[in-house]
């Protein structure tokens, strides 16, 4: 990128542009959206209905039982009575919201619902029951939407009569905080109901992003391969600290290793089971992160994972267990372990995270490169003085990038596969922000 380019200025353009999407303008009619229902009061519904509630909207949540209920609203008056104590929010402003949440443990209350939010375990069969529940209790009309992280849209939309009316709504964690909002087109989402989510969005103060429908979308199926760098970075010499410290000093948030120890070991090794099914041959494949699960290291909340919690969720310090562990691996594997270079660090991981993006983009999981910065820098903490890995990757050179792919996948295997897509580009001397101008010519 050159000097004097505003980022700040590029992610408000991005925003505006998210909100246009094939086949939805102007002319596209609305769904009414007064009361919400939000299914599973754990901590992603709770935050996801905190969110319709701080927006002014009337919300239902519900759960299987008085026991979860009453923990999913504790956990609301919780973080509504730590906004009153700093003062962010009067007492009459918590009051107000609190009263806009409703409890039940009965899917039949939401009969009257506009809009319902699954927020239920990542399991296909559990969202499965639900929405064919749905279909029986939902008026006509009424917007089914599941929070998903990663699972088929499409399939959880073909076990109701109403797909049309379904759509992902992939809130991130902690939902009442951070600003991202994936929007999952499925195939057969009705073009109103697209609309109607895209203009709910900004309602409820979050940067709608519309993606398509595959395992993760755009930010985790993006989040796939920079993981397993990091893994293979750990078995080739590095350590969990070196590879947080690097990324951090990049302007990261959060470094990947303490990022999953605070979103939990075993939601990761779930999705990796699930991968794992159908894994491609020549596709290396580390065990490590395995490790931490089976000896019960599920991060923060269990005093361990990458790092060890002493005081603590906030209170990481690297372990000489871990350590030991992956030493261990790698001598298992036959490798020997050598010194990584921060830049070495760097460039596996980013580069990863940008050959995923330009894949998104070849495939039209997402419209623009644009897009794939802002689920990033406002949902993975992609540090937003640098526009989002994809304005980052024009800064570096796309040919640059295509080059160091190409020599990683001679070196490596299929996890450096160059995206068709970043060959194109490089070939023709253009970048991921011509492709936004015309994307028909690459």
């Amino acid at each position: 990128m050159t000097s004097g380019w505003d980022a700040a200025a590029y992610l408000k353009r991005a925003e505006e542009a998210a909100s246009h999407v094939a086949g939805v303008d102007q002319t596209t009619p609305l769904r009414p959206i007064e009361n919400v229902g939000v299914i599973g009061a754990g901590t992603m519904g709770s935050g996801i209905a905190m969110v319709f509630a701080n927006a002014g909207f009337a919300v239902t949540l519900v759960e299987r039982d008085e026991a979860a209920l009453e923990k999913g609203l504790a956990r609301i008056r919780e973080v509504y009575d730590r906004a009153r104590a700093k003062g962010t929010l009067s007492g009459a402003e918590v009051g107000a919201r609190q009263d806009r949440i409703a409890g039940a443990t009965d899917l039949s209350v939401l009969g009257q619902a506009d809009l319902i939010v699954e927020a239920v375990f990542e399991d296909m069969s559990v969202k499965s029951d639900i929405f064919t529940g749905l279909d029986r209790i939902a008026k006509p009309g009424a917007i089914l939407a599941t929070n998903t992280s990663a699972l088929d849209v499409d399939a959880i939309a073909a076990v109701t009569k109403r797909p049309q009316d379904v759509v992902g709504l992939h809130f991130f964690s902690p939902a009442h905080v951070m600003r991202l909002l994936e929007i999952v087109r499925g195939a057969k989402t009705d073009a109103s109901v697209l609309a109607t989510v895209i203009a709910l969005a900004k309602r409820i103060g979050k940067v709608g992003v519309t993606v398509g429908v595959c395992d993760g979308f755009c930010a985790n199926r993006m989040l796939y391969p920079y993981l397993r760098q990091v893994d293979l970075l750990m078995e080739e010499g590095a350590l969990p600290q070196d590879i947080d410290r690097v990324l951090t000093g990049f302007g990261l948030a959060m470094g990947p290793c303490a990022m999953l120890d605070m979103a939990g070991q075993d939601v990761a090794w779930f999705v990796r089971q699930r991968q794992l099914k159908n894994w491609p041959e020549n596709m290396r494949y580390s065990r490590l992160a395995d490790l931490l699960y089976e000896r019960g290291r599920l991060g923060s909340k269990t005093g361990a994972g990458w790092y060890l919690y002493p005081s603590g969720p906030r209170s990481a310090e690297p372990d000489p267990v871990v350590e030991t562990m992956i030493a261990e691996e790698s001598g298992r594997l036959g490798i020997t372990r050598r010194a990584i270079g921060d830049d070495e660090i760097l460039e596996r991981t980013l580069y990863a995270l940008v050959n995923e993006g330009a894949r998104l983009l070849g495939e039209g999981i997402v419209e623009r490169a644009s897009d794939i910065d802002l689920c990033y820098v406002y949902g993975m903490g992609f540090p937003a003085a640098r526009g989002g890995p994809m304005a980052w990757a024009d800064g570096v050179g796309i040919g640059r990038i295509h080059d160091a792919v190409r020599a990683l996948h001679a070196k490596y295997d299929d996890n450096w596969a160059p995206a068709p897509l970043l060959g194109e580009l490089a070939q023709r001397g253009r970048n991921f922000a011509d492709f936004d101008k015309t994307p028909g010519a690459v």
